[in-house]
């Protein structure tokens, strides 16, 4: 079988470096996929940094032109090429509205690998690499010590002796910046386990739940609100243990081979689960889970389980709208809006099962904001590499829900979460900001007298 593969993946078509090409080795944006662009510009008034900064090589277009550039030889990849490349937030809003069906996503992942093989990634991109993307997500013990000492940092009232002394701001390197965009780690955690959470009601499927990285030291009650609405819904959870991050930020960064060996580890863990279905809560990590078949297209050994991995994945919105839940009986009287993820709206195509599932809630009114799909300008690390894009972005954001006047901001995404929440508070403003399945656990919490 495996020399079967392998001939099968040497007859497959593979990527055409023309002579004189700035792109080199193995992960290269394809030309079968560059050139389907035609400029025709329909993408300019979907792209948040194009809608932000009004100029051609902020756009999807413009940053195509600029690979096509490099791929021909009358570009090289430097410092002010690699810049435009960098403020893309890879949200895909683009490709939901490409008629030419320009798969974006896969292009700028393959240009930022190249990015990085050629050393030009920016000093903050680098750091970050480095110091998270490298050190710390592949593994998950490194992850959660990490978490744990910030989480004591936070509590003990040190880090507001910390910033009231203003001591970072004489070191180097933006320290007092990076601590400024910490996460919150002051609530519970959550993590894989040997527990089979067990179906309240009648059983009928069995699925394995992704923790994650960040999301289960972050949002940790949502993810214990995952577990229960799955087992109000007939589901037995498991949640494996040696999984770890889905690789979906090293994607995005152009780190391709650290981010397979985190899928491999994961194919290797759901696989022996024998699973009906893998859930996740979040919107980037499904994103790229349904893509490990490409991510492990040239892996002979893989390449089949990639695929039947990235089959198998799907949102928590998706599973629960398709069972299809058992609606919950108590009323909540909520006036929400809905903030669409990007890698929910625009790379899974997923719109309208999240707000079936709100509808489902009694009481719970549903306020449409503008410009819902647009990106907050969370987008996994870019709010550190780019904080002064991503805030003009999360203003227009923060501006559209304001003018909604709900009560609550609901979405399906762990870095919109925390991305909104810390902006309103900024605003001076207090609504909470929740996942689906929050909102879906406290009315049945609720009923149940919870």
């Amino acid at each position: 079988m495996a020399e079967q593969q392998t001939q099968l993946l040497a007859n497959q078509p593979q990527p055409v470096v023309p002579p004189g090409s700035g792109f080199r080795g193995d992960d290269v944006p394809a030309e079968t996929d560059m050139y389907r662009c035609v400029h025709c510009g329909l993408c300019l008034s979907s792209c948040p940094t194009y809608t932000t900064l009004k100029v051609e090589p902020e756009s999807p277009r413009g940053r195509i032109a600029l690979m096509k550039a490099v791929n021909e030889g009358r570009a090289a990849i430097n410092p002010t090429v690699v810049s435009h490349w960098e403020k893309c937030l890879q949200c895909r809003a683009c490709e939901a509205v490409c008629p030419s069906g320009v798969p974006y996503g896969r292009i700028m992942e393959n240009t930022r690998a190249q990015v990085l093989s050629h050393g030009m990634q920016s000093e903050g991109l680098r750091r970050m690499s480095r110091m998270f993307l490298r050190a710390a997500l592949p593994h998950p013990g490194r992850l959660r010590l990490g978490a744990h000492l910030v989480k004591m940092y936070q509590k003990s009232g040190f880090q507001r002796l910390v910033r009231a002394s203003r001591f970072l701001n004489v070191l180097p390197g933006g320290m007092a910046a990076l601590e400024s965009q910490l996460p919150d780690f002051t609530g519970p955690f959550f993590g894989p386990s040997k527990t089979v959470y067990p179906a309240r009601r009648e059983k009928k499927l069995t699925v394995g739940l992704l923790s994650g990285c960040v999301m289960p030291l972050m949002q940790g009650s949502t993810m214990d609100a995952t577990v229960r609405v799955l087992n109000r819904n007939g589901c037995d959870v498991v949640v494996p243990v040696g999984q770890g991050c889905c690789g979906a930020l090293n994607v995005h960064s152009g780190d391709l081979e650290t981010a397979r060996q985190m899928a491999r580890r994961n194919i290797d863990v759901f696989r022996a689960t024998g699973v009906e279905a893998i859930v996740t809560a979040s919107a980037g990590c499904g994103s790229t889970m349904k893509e490990y078949d490409d991510l492990l297209k040239g892996d002979a050994e893989y390449a089949d389980s990639a695929g039947y991995f990235a089959r198998m994945t799907v949102d928590i919105t998706e599973w629960l709208a398709s069972l299809p839940i058992d609606p919950p009986v108590s009323s909540l009287s909520r006036r929400v809006t809905y903030q669409d993820p990007c890698h929910l709206a625009h790379a899974q195509r997923i719109t309208a099962q999240p707000r079936e599932l709100l509808q489902a809630i009694p009481g719970v009114e549903l306020v449409e904001m503008e410009q819902s799909t647009m990106c907050c300008g969370s987008a996994g690390i870019y709010s550190m590499i780019q904080p002064e894009l991503s805030g003009q972005i999360l203003d227009r954001k923060l501006d559209n829900i304001v003018a909604t006047g709900v009560e609550q901001v609901v979405t399906a995404n762990p870095g919109c979460m925390s991305q909104i929440e810390r902006g309103l508070r900024q605003r001076g403003l207090s609504h909470p900001v929740t996942h689906v399945v929050d909102l879906l656990d406290e009315a049945y919490r609720s009923e149940d007298g919870g």
